[in-house]
């Protein structure tokens, strides 16, 4: 089994709980939703940056056995244009556990009118037999927020 760990701090909750529903119908794969309790976003595992939006909104991120990861800061942000956004790696970047990958402005999200809530969504789930939410309510960096079973 591989566990992914929390990318940011907040409240954990079920992915159909996301108030988008492209990401709540599991289309773009399974994974959590994260309500936000501080502004980073760190790697849950070593990996390489597959993916850094232009508005630095969302972040794709392979992981060394293969996990594909979308982090997805917020909810119809990509309309911010970056504004409140500011990445410390880039596409193509080795990355480890716990590296800062982005920092975000929750006041400034909230400010234009958008939910902070923030998807872990595993895009290559059709990979894994099973995908199970963590029964923890509440996220530190390294508390197991997903399980995938091969």
């Amino acid at each position: 089994d591989t566990i992914i760990t929390a990318p940011l701090e907040g409240q954990i909750c079920a992915l159909e709980t996301a108030q988008d529903e492209a990401f709540a119908s599991g289309a773009l794969g399974k994974g959590a939703v994260i309500i936000p309790s501080n502004n980073e976003v760190v790697a849950p595992f070593d990996g390489t940056i597959a993916t850094l939006f232009p508005t630095k909104h969302a972040i794709g991120i392979v992981s060394d056995t293969g996990v594909e990861l979308l982090i997805h800061i917020g909810i119809n942000t990509v309309e911010m244009n970056g504004e409140g956004f500011e990445a410390f790696v880039k596409q193509g970047d080795k990355v480890k556990a716990g590296q800062l990958l982005v920092r975000f402005d929750i006041d400034k999200i909230q400010e234009h009118g958008y939910s902070t809530q923030t998807m872990i969504i595993v895009t290559n789930s059709a990979n894994y037999e099973n995908i199970t939410l963590s029964d923890e309510q509440t996220a530190s960096l390294n508390t197991p927020v997903l399980t995938l079973e091969a």
